[in-house]
C-alpha cells in the first residue's frame, strides 16, 4: 500500500525525553532500483533491509557524502552493498550463490562483518565501523552495532515487500535531550515504553500506515513531534559516458577483439544491472573521438 509518506525518510522525537527516531518507506525508489535486477526472493528482501537500514543510518548523522552499509560473510550471500548520499540517493546490489528451498537470514549471512563507512568530502568527518554479523536479522545487526559503535541503545525494525520496503529506528540519546534536567526514572520508563511499542510493531504495520498515526499510537503520551523530512530517490553513479572511458581506457585493440568475436560489447553495472552495449560503430566512435573528461570507473 502507497501513502504520502513513500519515498521519504521523516525524523520523529519525544519532546519530553532525549528519544529520537527515523521512519523510511520507499515504493518508486525500490522498484527504480531494482529495475534491471533479478534477485531471488530471500535475496531481494534482505538487499530491501539493507537499502531501508542504510536511509536511516544517514539520516542520523550529518555529512556531506557517502555512507555504505556493506555485509560481508560467508554465507549465501557473500556481499552485499547499500549506499545512501548525505542527499537521500540510494542504490544497492549483492552477489550470492545459489539458493536453496529455505534462506533465512543466518544462511544468507553466514559468519561475517557489517561495516558501516561514510565517504565525507570533510576528511575529518569519514568514518568507518566494524563489527561482526550476530543475531537472527538484520535489524538486530544494526541494533549491536549502535551499541557497539555509538554506545546508543537503539531498537530497529525492517520490512520488506516487492513493492515497498520501510524501517523505522529509535535511539536513546546520552546526556540531556532538552532544555530540561533528565529524570532517570522517567527516561527508564520512556525508553521501556519505546521497547515494548517496538516489539509490538509488525512489518505490515510499518509497511501499511500512516507514519503519524501510527507513531502518536505507539508514544502518544509522550508527545511525539514528528518533522517534513526528505525525499528518498535511487540514483546510480553509473552511465554510457563513464563506461565509454573503462572501454577507452582497455584499448582500442581490446575492444575490437571484442566486437569481432561478440559482434558487440555489452558492459553491465554491477549496482544496478544495466546494461550498456556498444556495437562496432560505437566503438570506432570511441576511439576516433577526443575522450571526455571524467571518471573511469562506471561505479
Amino acid at each position: 500500500m502507497e501513502s504520502s509518506d513513500s519515498d521519504r525518510v521523516r525524523r520523529f522525537v519525544l519532546e519530553r525525553h532525549p528519544i529520537r527516531g527515523h521512519d523510511v518507506r520507499l515504493a518508486r525508489a525500490w522498484l527504480e532500483l531494482r529495475e534491471h535486477q533479478d534477485y531471488p526472493p530471500a535475496v531481494q528482501q534482505l538487499l530491501g533491509e539493507a537499502v531501508a537500514a542504510v536511509v536511516l543510518l544517514a539520516a542520523t548523522l550529518k555529512f556531506d557524502g557517502t555512507l555504505t552499509l556493506q555485509l560481508q560473510g560467508k554465507g549465501l550471500v557473500n556481499l552485499l552493498v547499500a549506499q545512501c548520499t548525505h542527499d537521500f540517493k540510494v542504490r544497492g546490489m549483492a552477489r550470492h550463490s545459489p539458493l536453496g528451498d529455505a534462506a533465512g537470514f543466518r544462511s544468507l549471512a553466514g559468519d561475517g562483518q557489517i561495516i558501516v563507512t561514510v565517504e565525507a568530502t570533510d576528511r575529518g568527518s569519514s568514518y568507518q565501523g566494524v563489527v561482526p554479523i550476530e543475531g537472527n536479522s538484520l535489524a538486530e545487526c544494526l541494533e549491536a552495532y549502535f551499541v557497539r559503535s555509538e554506545q546508543l541503545p537503539s531498537r530497529v525494525l525492517l520490512a520488506t515487500t516487492p513493492g515497498v520496503i520501510a524501517g523505522m529506528l529509535v535511539q536513546r540519546l546520552p546526556g540531556e535531550g532538552g532544555k530540561q534536567p533528565v529524570d532517570p526514572a522517567a527516561l527508564a520508563s520512556a525508553w521501556m515504553k519505546v521497547d515494548h511499542a517496538m516489539a509490538a510493531l509488525t512489518g505490515k504495520e510499518l509497511l501499511e500506515t500512516d507514519v503519524e498515526a501510527r507513531l502518536v499510537k505507539m508514544f502518544g503520551d509522550d508527545e511525539v513531534r514528528v518533522f517534513g523530512g526528505h525525499d528518498v530517490k535511487f540514483e546510480c553513479r553509473c552511465s554510457r559516458e563513464r563506461v565509454a572511458n573503462v572501454l577507452r581506457s582497455l584499448g582500442a585493440e581490446e575492444v575490437r577483439s571484442v566486437i569481432a568475436e561478440q559482434g558487440a560489447c555489452t558492459v553491465t553495472c554491477e549496482f544496478c544491472q544495466r546494461p550498456y552495449k556498444f556495437d562496432a560503430i560505437d566503438v570506432e566512435q570511441l576511439f576516433t573521438e577526443a575522450a571526455p573528461r571524467g571518471s573511469d570507473s562506471i561505479n
